[in-house]
């Protein structure tokens, strides 16, 4: 229960406004058309963003859970294979839904991907931190 509280909290107060004010200013940043205008918004949204918003949420995450002093090892140990795992998914999802998508609706179109996302983070925001 706790878990699926702080997802939630975290969707709501986090992931929802930034995704909401990324996707409008990366559709006023990039204004090229078409499959060129999809492509560069791809990159910046998986390039730049995804990979500092990963480690932002995974962060907040660990630290919301009680576990401060473990948001370091937390992103040694998680945020490159986070990062991967997300290119996997996102990357794909992300050219069609820039591509395709009317700007108004891409969020909602992202969060059907997120649930599947959001699984994936979860159990690697969980997985025991590693010392060695």
């Amino acid at each position: 229960m706790k878990r699926t509280f702080i997802f939630t909290v975290l969707g709501l107060v986090l992931v929802g406004p930034t995704l909401h004010f990324w996707y409008l200013g990366l559709s006023r940043l990039v204004t090229t058309p078409g499959a060129s205008g999809a492509f560069l918004r791809l990159l910046l949204d998986q390039f730049i963003f995804a990979p500092i918003f990963i480690g932002f949420f995974l962060s907040t995450l660990v630290t919301l859970e009680g576990n401060p002093s473990h948001v370091i090892p937390k992103l040694k140990q998680e945020w490159f294979s986070s990062v991967l795992a997300n290119w996997q998914l996102w990357i794909p999802f992300q050219f069609l839904n820039f591509r395709f998508v009317p700007q108004q609706f891409q969020v909602l179109a992202a969060n059907f991907i997120a649930v599947v996302w959001n699984v994936i983070l979860s159990y690697k925001a969980h997985k025991e931190v590693v010392t060695k």
